[in-house]
């Protein structure tokens, strides 16, 4: 604190308490502006936890709509470990009897010859190697290892080599074929010259190795089934053409056992995926509760009254309660998801899984799909919180508000000061201007009493 400015012979009164006054009286419209730009800062904060409400309701609804893999049956196989089911799009319910004739298999082609060792015995020293129409070409003496790496290295193989010992110093190199399939078998045309030399069986003898099934340690076959006794062939364990909608991961082969797949109506994936959206939803419901109730409460930090909070609650329950499609179900309280008295949702677990017995096709077509309940949800709530959505916006109109408070506090905060320094200054010269008028003062009435004194003693 400055010290006192007082003025002399006014019984000291402190001018600072006069000059804090004024400043005071003056500091009035800053003193409200600190408070409004909390404001603001805090309704900013709110959409922020708006975003994230909706972003959390986003992702629950996209797993119900286009992008999610929304079905109301489910694939069973009477025995997984043989013959694995998993339901897609498009699939019907009904029951298929399946049989594992033959597994899509690798071709696998060893060595004749063996290496006492993988790193040390060269094998060979030049000429190539072609494998399925590649050629590998050796620029100097290499091992088995050696020669496996090389293999392994060239561009457009369509094997994987490898060194496995097949008996007490005795190595083989191996080479496995990298698809399944009879289309992805291969041969081997063997150049390599010097070295101990590296050999494969030649059945027939025409000086080309894999060709022949005695030339291999597996022959590369097709996966070869009976589905309802209808064979089908693929060169992949993986099959997705046998049952509409339904893919087949075939495990063991057993042509004398049948393994039953059952596509049957189950609502118990979507009705989870429908659980979690209501709990997403009734999250942010209590959200715009609390700010509509603070909005009542005159809290300036609310949300609540704003156009567009309020326009995003309008839209939300239109969107839920609105029509869609022809099918059977054409409004989601119609499959059980209902709104309350409070404006949460529930689901009518009893009143959904009557929908998904009756029609099963309707329901789905209801909440997933393009133009679907929840496709349109997901599209609405974009409209509010992709990049340049409603909400970004609404927040930089806030963020350019606290700006601007800012500046003003800062502006106004420096004429204050200017204000302060600039009555201060007035005061002290006020205080030094009467001070020496004081001074003159006291000088005049000391002269006036010598007069005073020299006229009385020379009338003496």
């Amino acid at each position: 604190m400055s010290a006192p400015i007082t003025f002399s012979g006014f019984n000291n009164i402190d001018f600072n308490t006069v000059l804090n006054a004024l400043i005071a009286a003056d500091s009035q419209p800053l003193t409200a502006l600190p408070t409004q730009q909390s404001n603001v800062k805090a309704q900013s904060a709110n959409f922020t936890t708006l975003a994230t409400s909706l972003g959390t309701l986003a992702e629950s609804a996209q797993n119900l709509g286009p992008t999610g893999q929304v079905t109301t049956l489910s694939a069973t196989s009477s025995d997984p470990s043989s013959v694995a089911a998993t339901i897609g799009s498009g699939a019907a319910a009904g029951q298929y009897a399946v049989v594992v004739n033959q597994l899509a298999k690798a071709q696998v082609t060893a060595s004749a010859s063996t290496a006492p060792d993988t790193t040390s015995t060269v094998v060979a020293t030049g000429g190539s190697i072609t494998i399925g129409g590649v050629a590998v070409t050796l620029s100097g003496a290499v091992t088995l290892q050696g020669l496996a790496d090389a293999i392994n290295k060239t561009t457009g193989i369509t094997v994987n080599a490898s060194v496995v010992q097949s008996g007490t110093n005795a190595f083989r190199l191996v080479l496995t074929g990298q698809q399944t399939g009879a289309a992805n078998a291969f041969t081997i045309a063997n150049a390599l010259t010097g070295g101990t030399g590296v050999t494969f069986t030649d059945t027939n003898a025409k000086g080309i190795s894999g060709d022949s099934p005695a030339d291999n340690a597996q022959q590369a076959t097709n996966a070869d089934i009976l589905v309802n006794n209808v064979e089908v062939v693929s060169a992949s364990n993986t099959i997705t053409s046998a049952i509409p909608g339904v893919s087949l991961s075939l495990e063991q082969q057993d042509p004398s056992s049948t393994i039953t797949v059952t596509v049957a109506s189950d609502g118990a994936a979507l009705e989870s995926s429908l659980q979690n959206f209501i709990s997403a939803y009734n999250s942010l419901e209590s959200f715009v509760t609390t700010q509509n109730t603070a909005a009542g409460n005159g809290d300036p930090t609310s949300i609540g009254r704003d156009p567009l909070f309020r326009s995003l609650q309008r839209q939300l329950a239109a969107t839920l309660q609105a029509s869609y499609g022809s099918a059977t179900f054409q409004h989601l309280a119609e499959i059980g998801v209902e709104f309350t008295q409070t404006g949460t949702l529930q689901l009518n677990t009893a009143m959904f899984q009557n929908a998904i017995a009756t029609n099963p096709s309707a329901v789905q077509s209801l909440v997933a799909g393009t133009g679907s309940a929840f496709d349109s949800l997901s599209s609405l709530i974009a409209e509010y919180t992709q990049g340049t959505g409603l909400i970004s916006s609404e927040q930089q109109t806030l963020t350019n508000q606290s700006t601007a408070l800012g500046t003003q506090i800062t502006d106004m905060q420096n004429r204050l000061n200017i204000e302060r320094a600039t009555l201060q200054a007035e005061f002290t010269a006020a205080d030094t201007a009467i001070s020496t008028l004081q001074s003159q003062s006291t000088s005049l009435t000391s002269l006036g009493n010598s007069s005073s004194s020299g006229s009385l003693t020379a009338n003496g």
